[in-house]
């Protein structure tokens, strides 16, 4: 239940909602400087941590008030999108109560791996342009870290390839486990029909899509156009998943915030996950 539960929630159209009181916390004097917007993801990181003031001065680990909880408080309960509605009070509540535990409070950390980047991007295809995904994350170097494409999403490629899954429910086709004995000359009803191919692969294979992708690139079918879409997948909260999206809007509430948010076990991560990676 709780997995069919996920599922139903990503395909929600997330529906916007009346903004919530401007007064927070103890800063209720300070609108301008509090809703500031979230103008960078390393800001983000800084904010959810609690290093940074609420002018914008960043604390290191020798200020005093460096990650101080009361700032922390304040500053998360600011870095949702107050126009999705499925972000009630309660879920953000859990949540920032579970980010302050005074025994084990939990911090973001750049380079401590569990999130990655959703870049979508336009290429032209067989001379149309389409849309395809690119996934990317940090990657240690002997130079320091660096971004890396680690996936790749494209609608014809997904077309080409039957899902292994459902074959196991319709009428399969096979080699018989003799075929040996005839030199696997019945192979030539296995590339008689394209359509079919997948029946005679092994129930593990997953097609590369990333490899697809390296090769009609090099072979001149896809020409990159441009970026028209960045957000953020964070696993890094034990327990937790959420989503990082940038808001170009009029107001305080805009920058890089929280755009979804889900409590979830290992096996609902796994499930979301191939959602994500649309597999």
């Amino acid at each position: 239940m709780r997995i069919y539960f996920i599922f139903i929630y990503l395909v929600i159209f997330f529906t916007p909602a009346l903004t919530r009181s401007q007064v927070i916390g103890d800063f209720v004097d300070d609108e301008t400087d509090l809703y500031t917007s979230t103008k960078q993801v390393n800001q983000f990181f800084r904010r959810f941590n609690g290093e940074e003031d609420i002018k914008g001065e960043r604390y290191y680990p020798e200020d005093k008030d460096y990650r101080n909880p009361a700032l922390r408080k304040n500053y998360l309960g600011n870095l949702f999108n107050n126009e999705n509605t499925y972000l009630t009070a309660a879920l953000k509540a859990e949540f920032i109560n579970h980010l302050l535990d005074k025994e084990d409070p939990v911090f973001l950390a750049f380079h401590g791996g569990e999130w990655f980047a959703e870049v979508t991007t336009t290429f032209n295809y067989q001379g149309i342009e389409k849309f395809l995904t690119l996934f990317l994350q940090l990657e240690n170097d002997t130079v320091g870290s660096k971004w890396v494409i680690t996936n790749v999403y494209f609608e014809p490629f997904a077309r080409i390839f039957a899902d292994q899954d459902s074959l196991r429910f319709s009428g399969q086709k096979f080699l018989h486990p003799m075929s040996h004995e005839l030199d696997f000359m019945n192979l030539v009803r296995t590339f008689a029909d394209k359509s079919s191919l997948e029946h005679y692969l092994a129930w593990k294979y997953r097609p590369d899509y990333l490899t697809l992708f390296i090769y009609e690139f090099k072979k001149g079918n896809l020409q990159f156009n441009t970026i028209t879409k960045v957000k953020f997948h964070f696993f890094q909260v034990n327990g937790w998943y959420f989503e990082l999206s940038d808001f170009n809007r009029q107001g305080y509430n805009t920058g890089w915030l929280i755009s979804s948010l889900m409590k979830i076990n290992k096996e609902e991560k796994d499930v979301l996950m191939k959602y994500i990676y649309h597999e």
